[in-house]
């Protein structure tokens, strides 16, 4: 027998007690010092919430009371009050007068596009049957989910607009930010955020409000910056900036009035940095380069962070330091330092062009 044939019935042995320590079912052996992962626990079906009967039972609370008489007031009607069925929270369903509800002031600009494609949608349908949210504000309403709906109706002449009216003035900027009627980019979100920002640090019943506190809203603290920015420079190039801006920028816990005057600096520095890099693009442009994609490679090369790998738990890089390099680096760029092939992976790869 050969030396082979002898090693065979090791072999095959080996090879099926492998077998046996990987197959399926086996429990494996717990890595020391690994943490424990917790399983979700799942909600059993039907377990959470109001019963049907629940939802237009019990009285109305003073505050819905309220909410009557100043939906009347604007010459409306409550057609129903009841507590929606997941939280048990009161609301109104009513009719309004179209004219006394407006858009909150701090949305994102209207897309004339969408609401004309829904003033040409409704008709085909015959109804109007998307009610649109909305909570008291003075002599009127405002409604933080139904701008395009309020102006396909105001094309279309309608004279009264269904609403679900909240009695709490301030779930209006809960709802918004959970808002998606129309997709959202950077510019308009960063744009809403900084309008949120403002109308609660002019709110006198808000004084002491601060980021943190309506973080949940406002979704991440570089939104406010660069929402500053488009403010003060619509063209500016926020997607170009957002990967650095987001590792830098926290929520500050000051009064919102006190954290906006940080965010109007951040802000300059920020347009200072952008004057920088637009500077180098147009060297580059003078060395023969053409692409829409300069901007992100002159931004990607003086990026400090671009190699910094950052735990949940780090501590944020400051933002001066950082956009101080990169104003600085962007005055020293040298364009012999990129090559055509670079030009082209950044084509490929994509992102926001100049």
């Amino acid at each position: 027998m050969s030396p082979r044939a002898k090693s065979s019935p090791k072999v095959e042995k080996d090879s099926k007690s492998e077998r046996t320590k990987s197959s399926p079912g086996t429990k494996k052996a717990s890595t020391p010092g690994a943490p424990k992962r917790t399983r979700k626990v799942k909600v059993e079906a039907g377990s959470v919430g109001l019963t049907a009967e629940e939802v237009a039972a019990a009285s109305p609370p003073a505050a819905v009371n309220a909410l009557r008489e100043q939906i009347e007031d604007a010459g409306g009607s409550v057609l129903a009050t009841y507590r929606e069925p997941l939280g048990g929270h009161w609301l109104a369903l009513a009719a309004i007068p179209l004219a006394k509800v407006k858009p909150t002031p701090y949305q994102r600009e209207l897309s004339k596009a969408h609401a004309d494609r829904l003033a040409t949608v409704i008709p085909k349908v015959g109804r109007f049957l998307d009610p649109v949210i909305a909570v008291p504000d003075g002599d009127h309403f405002i409604s933080p989910n139904g701008m395009h709906r309020l102006q396909a109706l105001t094309q279309l002449g309608a004279k009264t607009v269904i609403a679900l009216v909240m009695p709490e003035p301030e779930i209006a900027f809960r709802i918004l930010a959970l808002n998606t009627e129309k997709a959202h980019n950077l510019k308009d979100k960063a744009i809403e955020v900084i309008r949120m920002a403002r109308a609660i640090a002019a709110d006198p019943a808000r004084t002491k409000v601060s980021e943190a506190d309506v973080a949940f809203e406002l979704e991440t603290a570089s939104l406010v910056t660069i929402g500053v920015c488009y403010e003060k420079n619509p063209r500016f190039s926020g997607g170009a900036y957002n990967p650095v801006v987001s590792r830098t920028e926290t929520f500050s816990t000051d009064p919102m009035a006190k954290s906006l005057a940080m965010r109007e600096a951040h802000a300059d520095k920020l347009i200072e940095l952008d004057a920088a890099v637009s500077d180098a693009v147009e060297r580059l442009k003078a060395s023969g380069f053409t692409s829409g994609y300069l901007k992100p490679i002159v931004v990607g090369r003086i990026n400090p962070l671009r190699f910094l790998k950052m735990g949940k738990d780090d501590a944020r890089p400051d933002f001066d330091k950082t956009i101080d390099k990169m104003i600085d680096g962007a005055k020293k760029f040298d364009p012999s330092k990129i090559r055509a092939q670079d030009v082209a992976i950044a084509a490929s790869v994509g992102g926001e062009p100049e």
